[in-house]
């Protein structure tokens, strides 16, 4: 008779550790969270935390990581099923994401954790990763979108993805800060502006 395996596996831990940084750091400050405070609120030792990651600022990266890949996987998942630019920002807009991992749900979180990383310039390259990587994603997305609108060659999609980009993070800094003059979907009622501005709403 097979023995019932009891010990979670690696991905269960990091998931739960994961959630439990999110949980400290918007507690005490990222600055401020240690070690051993993440390790209990997740129900583990200090000696399981550094089983998996050697010091706070590695837990941070590998949070930051699966954030981006998750936005991938979920983004391209729709694009498959959505097509058409209209119909895929409407599954955004629609989209269930109580159940995104802690960085989907916190985008405050998300931009303290960025910036706590900038700060340390040897850290920089592991952003630059992750950024690229989200450029990419919004540069397929418009090329996709494109084609299938019959405007393919109308705009350069790596620029377009890049202006994207950046729009999403000023809108969700401004959401941050004003949230009275800022609703939760102004990137994607920009995305619809301008795209009746350029000519590539459906026919």
């Amino acid at each position: 008779m097979s023995r019932v395996r009891t010990r979670p596996t690696r991905d269960d831990t990091c998931e739960k550790l994961f959630e439990a940084a999110a949980r400290v750091f918007e507690e005490q400050g990222i600055g401020g969270a240690s070690v051993e405070a993440i390790a209990a609120a997740a129900g583990f030792t200090r000696g399981a935390f550094y089983s998996n990651f050697k010091s706070k600022e590695e837990l941070i990266i590998a949070m930051l990581e699966d954030h981006v890949e998750q936005s991938i996987r979920r983004n391209l998942e729709l694009l498959a099923r959505h097509k058409n630019i209209a119909d895929f920002i409407d599954a955004l807009k629609s989209m269930d994401r109580s159940w995104q991992d802690p960085l989907g749900r916190a985008p405050l979180l998300h931009m303290e954790m960025i910036l706590f990383v900038a700060r340390a310039e040897k850290r920089r390259p592991d952003l630059a990763k992750r950024l690229r990587a989200r450029r990419k994603l919004i540069t397929d997305i418009v090329e996709a979108t494109l084609k299938n609108s019959g405007k393919n060659g109308a705009l350069d999609p790596t620029w377009t993805g890049a202006i994207l980009l950046a729009l999403e993070d000023g809108f969700r800094l401004h959401r941050l800060i004003d949230p009275e003059t800022t609703p939760a979907d102004s990137f994607l009622r920009a995305i619809g502006d301008l795209q009746r501005t350029m000519g590539i709403s459906p026919a």
